[in-house]
C-alpha cells in the first residue's frame, strides 16, 4: 500500500535504495554444460567473430547490437536540475533505459560521460557507437547538443536521436494535430508561440514548421526571436530566419496576443490567466516539468480550449515515452542509417492517430503514457520510411 503521508520524492528515493539501479544485464543463454561453453564462448565463439571481420554487416546479425541503443549525457540539462554531472544523471538514463525495454522491448544501456568539450564528446561516442545500433542522447544543454549530435550523424552509420529536441518535437506535434481538430481551428494558419528557445523550443519550432502548422514565433527570456536582434546564438539566429513571418518583437505576452498556440517548454510561472485571455481561443501545452508555465485551471479560467502539461496528474500529458521507444524499434528493425524528419513527421501523425474521432476530447487529445501499444504503431510507421 503507498504510504500517502510521504511525498513522490521520498517514495522515489525510499525505491531507489531498495532496487540500488532499476536496469540489470540479463543473459539470452546459459553456460550449464562444456559444450555450452565452447559453444557460447571459446573456441566456438572464434567463429562468429571471423564472419564479421569478413563481413562487417553481420555484427547485426550475431550479436545483440541489433536490438541495443546507448543512452548517453553528460549531465549538463538533466530533468529541470541542470548542469549536475554525469554521475547524478544515472538514475534518469537508467529509467530511460528502463522505458525502452518496457514500451518498446529495445535494449538499452545508459552512459554518462564526463566531459563539457564537443570535440571530446563527439570522439568519445563515435568510438563506441560500434557496440550499439542506436545513440539516444539525453540531457546534454543547448547549445553545445545541437552540434555534438549533427556532428554524429556525419560519422556514425547508425540512428542518432536527441531525444530532447526531437521526441519533444514529435510528441508536441502529435498533440497540436489533435488539439486543432477539436477547436476546428486550421492547419497552416496558426500563430503559435513558443516559450523556451533551447534544445526542445527549437526543435518543436522546426518541426511545426516543416509540418505547415503556420507562423512560429519562438521567446527566450530577452522575448520574441526576431531577424535583426542581437545577442542571439547561432541557433536562435538561424531559426529567426525562418520564422516569425512578421518580424513580431517584444515580450511573451506582447506576441502571445492574437496566438491560436501556446507551448511550454520553459520555466513555471512564466503565463498568466490574463495571457491565455488574450490569445484566440488558445490552445495551451503548458510542458515545463514539475512546475508547468501556467496551471490547467488558470488557463481554462483564461479561455483555453484545450490544455496539455508534462504532467502525469493532469489530462492530456505530453510525454516523450510515446516516442523514443516506438522510433527506435522501427529504426532498429528496418536497419536504418538515420532517423530522419521524415520519420518524426508519420511518428506523429501515428501518434495522434491512436485517438479515434470518437476519443477526441478537450481532456484526451493524446494517447495515455501507459498505453504501450502506441509503440508499435510508431515503429511501423518509422519503418515504412526505409522499405
Amino acid at each position: 500500500m503507498t504510504d500517502t503521508t510521504k511525498s513522490t520524492s521520498e517514495r522515489s528515493l525510499e525505491l531507489h535504495e531498495q532496487l540500488a539501479g532499476k536496469i540489470e544485464v540479463v543473459a539470452r543463454a546459459h553456460a550449464k554444460t562444456a559444450e555450452d561453453l565452447a559453444l557460447l564462448y571459446t573456441p566456438g565463439v572464434a567463429e562468429p567473430c571471423r564472419q564479421i571481420q569478413a563481413d562487417y554487416q553481420k555484427s547485426w546479425e550475431l550479436t545483440r547490437r541489433h536490438n541495443l541503443v546507448a543512452v548517453i549525457t553528460d549531465g549538463t540539462a538533466v530533468l529541470g536540475l541542470g548542469d549536475i554531472g554525469p554521475a547524478a544523471g544515472m538514475p534518469v538514463m537508467e529509467g530511460k533505459c528502463l522505458l525502452f525495454k518496457e514500451f518498446g522491448d529495445v535494449d538499452a544501456f545508459p552512459i554518462c560521460i564526463d566531459t563539457h568539450d564537443v570535440d571530446e564528446a563527439v570522439r568519445t561516442i563515435y568510438l563506441i557507437s560500434k557496440s550499439f545500433g542506436g545513440i539516444n542522447l539525453e540531457d546534454i544543454a543547448a547549445p553545445r547538443c545541437f552540434e555534438i549530435e549533427r556532428r554524429l550523424k556525419e560519422i556514425c552509420d547508425i540512428p542518432v536521436f536527441h531525444d530532447d529536441q526531437h521526441g519533444t518535437a514529435v510528441v508536441t506535434a502529435a498533440g497540436l494535430m489533435n488539439a486543432i481538430k477539436f477547436t476546428g481551428k486550421e492547419m497552416g494558419n496558426l500563430k503559435i508561440v513558443i516559450s523556451g528557445a533551447g534544445a526542445a523550443g527549437l526543435a518543436i519550432g522546426e518541426l511545426l514548421l516543416h509540418m505547415g502548422f503556420g507562423n512560429v514565433i519562438a521567446c527566450d527570456r530577452q522575448g520574441a526571436l526576431w531577424r535583426g536582434r542581437g545577442g542571439m546564438n547561432a541557433a536562435k539566429v538561424a531559426f529567426a530566419e525562418m520564422s516569425n513571418t512578421e518580424n513580431e518583437q517584444g515580450s511573451l505576452a506582447d506576441v502571445m496576443r492574437g496566438a491560436d498556440v501556446f507551448v511550454g517548454v520553459s520555466g513555471p510561472g512564466l503565463v498568466t490567466r490574463e495571457m491565455v485571455a488574450s490569445m484566440n481561443e488558445g490552445i495551451v501545452f503548458a510542458q515545463a516539468n514539475p512546475t508547468p508555465e501556467i496551471m490547467p485551471d488558470e488557463a481554462i479560467a483564461g479561455g483555453a480550449k484545450v490544455v496539455a502539461t508534462g504532467r502525469s496528474d493532469f489530462p492530456n500529458q505530453i510525454n516523450n515515452v510515446l516516442v523514443f521507444p516506438g522510433i527506435f524499434k522501427g529504426a532498429l528493425a528496418a536497419r536504418a542509417p538515420q532517423i530522419t524528419e521524415e520519420m518524426e513527421i508519420k511518428a506523429a501523425y501515428a501518434i495522434a492517430g491512436c485517438v479515434s474521432d470518437e476519443q477526441l476530447a478537450a481532456d484526451y487529445i493524446i494517447p495515455s503514457a501507459l498505453d504501450k501499444s502506441v509503440a508499435d504503431v510508431v515503429a511501423e510507421a518509422v519503418a515504412s520510411c526505409v522499405r
